[in-house]
């Protein structure tokens, strides 16, 4: 199986701060990836690195052959920075927790958006595609609504089939059902059990969800103070985690 993400060395901190410690970590083609682990210990900075949506401070991302890298020492060059982002983002969607939908435009219209400004695709096509993947997470009857007129879990529907749109090899989740009243988080992480199951999308997934975690994942990834404490899948890591923090953070879940 071919690789479809690698990260070496990966280091961020705020206001000196350090976040992530040097993370190593290679995920395969088609991958469903939870990331867990307590409050603060850098899992949604992870995925904002990913997206280029924050600088490294040193490290090399590499997803699908594009490359997001820093050298220690060597000054930041914002220029080469935004062109590595906005090549990773062409393979890449994302999935926010409060949804990101434009509150002025209908379903359709914001699904559409993207496509049309990122990809240069046509309004027919753009139509095409937003409706198949609206489609697709169950949406096709709320294509004219606005957002506001929707629920909070048909919201991030919405949001899923938008980073579909785009026609990404991976799409990054950032606490997609934190926002979400308990009785509507089902709704979307079926709808994610199913990308994992019919698409060859690469799936990385930061959540406190640890049902789904240890039910839907092919690996999951304990992280513990900007490193990587532990790694595998859900059956070891639930059921005979090697390391005392993993089983430590666990231990309220089993």
């Amino acid at each position: 199986m071919s690789l479809e993400i690698s990260i070496q060395g990966l280091r961020k901190s705020f206001n000196q701060n350090p976040i992530l410690n040097g993370i190593d970590l290679t995920i395969p083609k088609g991958n469903l990836v939870c990331f867990i682990g307590r409050s603060g210990c850098g899992k949604s900075t992870l995925l904002r690195c990913l997206n280029g949506l924050e600088v490294l401070d040193s490290g090399k991302i590499s997803i699908g052959g594009h490359v997001i890298s820093r050298e220690v020492g060597v000054p930041f060059n914002e220029e080469n920075f935004q062109r590595e982002a906005m090549s990773i983002r062409q393979d890449v969607g994302m999935v926010f927790q409060q949804f990101q939908l434009f509150p002025h435009l209908r379903i359709l219209e914001n699904i559409c958006l993207a496509p049309v400004v990122l990809k240069k695709c046509s309004q027919d096509e753009a139509k095409k595609r937003a409706n198949q993947y609206l489609e697709m997470v169950g949406m096709s009857e709320h294509i004219h609504k606005y957002p506001q007129q929707l629920s909070g879990g048909q919201q991030q529907r919405a949001a899923i089939a938008r980073a579909l749109c785009l026609n990404p090899k991976v799409i990054l989740y950032d606490e997609p059902t934190s926002a979400l009243d308990p009785e509507l988080v089902d709704e979307v992480l079926l709808v994610m059990k199913t990308l994992d199951r019919e698409h060859d999308l690469t799936q990385l997934v930061v959540t406190h969800e640890m049902r789904f975690a240890r039910e839907a994942s092919d690996t999951i990834v304990y992280l513990d103070k900007g490193l990587v404490a532990e790694e595998g899948p859900p059956d070891q890591l639930f059921g005979n985690a090697k390391d005392d923090r993993t089983k430590q953070f666990l231990r309220k879940f089993i």
